[in-house]
């Protein structure tokens, strides 16, 4: 080697080695000091400190020496980047604007409290094919009131396959009308949109077509966009079949699965199996179908992902109504208003023999569904005594079964309300809630939006998803390591969304960053205290700007609108 070579090659040597703060003698905005970084890339944690200017990553490294306008001081906490939730209903287009949604003038929901509580910097909002439409304006309302997380923004498909069909949605779509649908997410696109939603489960999805949706889902392709689907079932059927009114031979999950994998074929877009599960109890370990499925799929290069939350009962279950609902309705009410209350109407069913055989296969069927009558607990009723019991229990109490004893609920309770009182069921096995935790490919997402405590009952994964995550399967359950918990949390999810400069510490990227203590970071919300803020989250700052500071929630609006671009680079709203 020669005298230049070997004073080149020290040259490079000395430069890595070099600490950080050498390539600028400027103050940091930000510098925090001392922390163990798990940078979300699965990674094992190392100790650094981490630099921060005009909302952005400049350094990370040993800082010794370094000047800085704010400080934290990191010592025995760890540092990860914002967590991303990729399905979020804090905002869609089912939402009114001024409740509960992130489009409002009122900072206790715009700052999004709940969300950024659990460390989510990001929001990827108007799922289950609900969008506002036009993307235009919610992109403009967002920018103008401000936010406290990130937001992105899906077109829906419902939303546009009913602005184009109207009322007459119940049939598949015609060539002239998936052309004019297709103009739509064109449109939708280039006003900011990063992808297209489903929710094939709902109306007016549920009548759409593979064709239709792979079709409209190739529009999002010159935007590098991403298509998430709330899937036609996640059990043995969809949640609007009953087998004494419907045909038999509904999709099942698998169906379902292999539909999102064939519009990803099609389109050549990432897709998203949304909210992933294994929904009954007679379906109870099926995740191992749909994961080798997926995992079929991706190695023949179908760029396909799921997302779930981490709990063994879902949104739906928390509306459970054992007894069906076309026993319930009123046929002459014009309105709930002037509607006879459901105990009324259900007597008025159980006096036909044949009638009254329907609603009992019925019943049997949701009981199943939701888990069986051990897994469906009382939330709500008259008789306190039944307040935190099983159907099970209470069924056992009375000595009848479970079918006769949800019936009994109805008649004895509230008579206006279906059911009787609230019930939720715990419709899936934690063995398929592990199983899908531990595959790569699964991202964490909430499902849950913004919620104060004056909203009543929510589901606790408005408040605890992502700490769930990380205390229950990570370091209690062990279903995955807690680097890779925090990877389901952050590179994941900004790897599924094109996000190139978020999801990692690195230098480059938005300072979006969590800071919490690893000995007590646990989600706090429960089904009877849904309000709970999770615990051991110290700091949070989105963009570089404390949301969370020393525990406290600001109510702080640093969060922008983060948009797609022709050719996949993404913007930000300033």
């Amino acid at each position: 080697m020669t005298r230049r070579a070997l004073a080149a090659a020290t040259a490079l040597v000395l430069a890595a080695t070099a600490p950080a703060h050498a390539q600028s003698t400027a103050p940091f905005d930000l510098l925090v000091t001392g922390g163990r970084v798990m940078d979300g890339t699965g990674n094992p944690w190392f100790r650094a400190d981490v630099g921060v200017r005009d909302g952005k990553i400049v350094a990370v490294g040993m800082l010794d020496g370094a000047e800085a306008r704010r400080t934290i001081d990191a010592t025995g906490l760890y540092v990860s980047p914002g967590f991303i939730d990729i399905h979020s209903h804090a905002d869609d287009g089912s939402a009114r604007i001024g409740g509960a949604t992130i489009r409002t003038d009122d900072v206790r929901r715009k700052a999004a409290p709940n969300v950024v509580s659990q460390g989510v910097t990001t929001v990827v909002v108007n799922h289950d094919g609900r969008s506002p439409w036009p993307i235009r304006d919610q992109r403009a309302l967002l920018e103008r009131q401000g936010v406290g997380p990130n937001v992105m923004m899906m077109v829906g498909h419902g939303t546009v396959r009913g602005r184009v069909m109207g009322d007459d949605f119940q049939r598949p779509s015609t060539p002239e009308e998936v052309a004019r649908m297709r103009e739509l997410v064109r449109q939708a696109m280039s006003e900011g949109a990063v992808g297209m939603s489903a929710g094939l489960e709902y109306v007016p999805g549920r009548w759409s077509t593979t064709d239709e949706v792979a079709a409209l889902a190739a529009e999002v392709l010159p935007w590098d966009g991403v298509y998430i689907s709330h899937e036609r079932s996640e059990g043995t059927d969809p949640m609007w079949f009953w087998p004494s009114q419907d045909d038999p031979g509904p999709p099942t999950l698998q169906d379902a699965v292999m539909e999102t994998i064939e519009i990803g074929r099609r389109s050549g877009i990432r897709v998203v199996a949304s909210h992933i599960k294994a929904k009954g109890a007679h379906f109870w370990g099926s995740s191992g179908s749909a994961i080798q499925l997926i995992q079929r799929a991706r190695d023949e290069g179908v760029r396909v992902w799921a997302d779930q939350y981490p709990y063994a009962t879902s949104g739906s279950d928390g509306g459970t109504v054992l007894i069906p609902r076309w026993a319930l309705q009123d046929p002459d009410a014009t309105s709930r208003e002037n509607a006879r209350p459901a105990a009324e109407m259900l007597r008025e069913a159980m006096a036909d023999p044949a009638t009254a055989a329907d609603v009992r296969t019925d019943i049997t069927h949701e009981i199943r569904r939701r888990g069986g009558a051990d897994r469906v607990v009382i939330f709500e009723y008259p008789n306190e005594d039944y307040v935190g019991k099983s159907l099970q229990e209470v069924s056992d109490s009375r000595g009848v079964d479970p079918v006769e004893m949800a019936i009994l609920l109805q008649y004895e309770g509230d008579p206006r309300r279906p059911g009787g009182g609230r019930l939720r069921g715990f419709s899936m096995s934690e063995i398929d809630v592990e199983n899908y935790a531990a595959q790569p490919w699964v991202a964490t997402a909430s499902d849950g939006g913004i919620a104060i405590p004056e909203d009543g009952s929510v589901h606790p994964r408005y408040y605890g998803t992502f700490p769930r995550k990380i205390r229950r399967y990570a370091m209690e359950v062990g279903a995955l390591s807690v680097e890779d918990a925090i990877r389901s949390n952050t590179s994941l999810p900004a790897r599924i969304m094109g996000l190139p400069d978020r999801g990692t510490i690195r230098e480059g990227n938005w300072a979006d960053l969590v800071v919490f203590d690893m000995a007590t970071i646990a989600d706090q919300s429960t089904f009877f205290e849904p309000h709970q803020h999770a615990a051991g989250i110290v700091h949070v700052l989105v963009n570089g700007e404390h949301v969370v500071k020393d525990g406290e929630i600001l109510h702080t609006l640093p969060g922008r609108v983060i948009t797609s671009r022709v050719g996949g680079s993404p913007g930000v709203s300033r």
